[in-house]
């Protein structure tokens, strides 16, 4: 009999679980762009540990086992900061980075009054901007550059069209 994942809020005892799967998931990104100083690959624990009490970081698990995460706050204009969506690399393409993503939105409407959601990726992470434009975001400006080889690009949807975009 399989277990099926969970997804709750985060616990301060899970800050080393998420840091490591972070390591783990952001390898293929710093492979594709050449570069291992990436923010997510140089993140402290200490960090890590402010971002659990500042603002919304959710949890996957499978079992006892951290298997995604994904971290939002709001802005005082209302613009929800959604980052870090991660799902273990064994778990990927089977929808659970959408139920991530959703269920950090939902969060954020409901405790935040979020009206629009913002989160950015890499210009060349097409597995990533493929899903984001699946659930409904769209960019928003031309895609920044952060060095000779990434570019980050900036999506962005309405918190009106969360809900649907989640079941269309």
């Amino acid at each position: 009999m399989g277990m099926s994942v969970t997804i709750s809020t985060a616990e301060s005892s899970d800050a080393e679980k998420i840091l490591k799967l972070q390591y783990l998931c952001y390898q293929s990104e710093a492979e594709l762009y050449g570069d291992y100083s990436i923010e997510p690959l140089t993140q402290t624990l200490d960090h890590l540990r402010a971002e659990l009490s500042e603002g919304c970081v959710l949890v996957a698990r499978l079992g006892e086992e951290v298997v995604g995460s994904v971290r939002g706050v709001v802005d005082d204009d209302g613009t929800a900061r959604i980052g870090k969506l991660i799902v273990h690399p064994r778990l990927q393409r089977h929808g659970l980075g959408g139920r991530l993503l959703s269920a950090v939105e939902d969060r954020l409407a409901a405790e935040a009054e979020a009206k629009r959601y913002r989160l950015f990726t890499g210009h060349r992470s097409e597995v990533n901007l493929r899903m984001y434009r699946k659930l409904g975001y769209e960019q928003v400006g031309a895609a920044k550059p952060v060095s000779r080889r990434l570019s980050l690009v900036t999506m962005e949807k309405s918190a009106e069209t969360a809900g649907y975009a989640a079941t269309a």
